[in-house]
């Protein structure tokens, strides 16, 4: 046997990742049917925001232009699961919001409950998205045409 080891023909590491998701689907698919998570398990997921297919608002990937962690717990809803993403809606700063992830974007699965985790290899191809500008407010118009603003109706009388 020579020191060497040949290089293999078949993917083995993108099968053994590609398996790997598929325990995510899994887990993910059994809480959908279930109508909810048993006993004290919750989910930290972790997913590269700039991946192909991510959908999130604007203003969540300005925050978090590279990598999200998501917490399914108490407060998620709409969990829609597929073989390819799954979206679901959670709650950020009290303001809910739908989110579609597919299982190439995710980095990292967490069961703190059962201490069960799974890494995976940052997706390749991704880039972290640069957070696009948020508009300018502009100025209420006063009648007269000038950029006159009166603080009168804010003091206290």
């Amino acid at each position: 046997m020579n020191a060497e080891t040949p290089e293999s023909l078949i993917p083995y590491d993108e099968i053994v990742q590609d398996a790997l998701r598929g325990v995510v689907y899994g887990v993910l698919k059994r809480v959908e049917t279930d109508g909810g998570l048993p006993g004290n398990h919750h989910f930290y997921i972790a997913f590269k925001t700039g991946a192909p297919g991510v959908e999130m608002p604007v203003h969540l990937r300005q925050r978090y232009p590279d990598e999200m962690t998501i917490v399914i717990q108490h407060r998620y809803w709409e969990l829609k699961v597929d073989r390819e993403h799954f979206e679901i809606g959670l709650s950020f700063n009290q303001v809910p919001t739908k989110l579609s992830i597919p299982y190439t974007a995710i980095t990292g699965f967490h069961d703190p409950s059962v201490e069960f985790a799974l890494q995976f290899p940052t997706p390749e191809g991704v880039i972290p998205s640069a957070p696009e500008p948020e508009p300018e407010p502009t100025p209420p118009e006063s009648g007269d045409g000038s950029n006159v603003v009166t603080l009168d109706a804010f003091r206290k009388k």
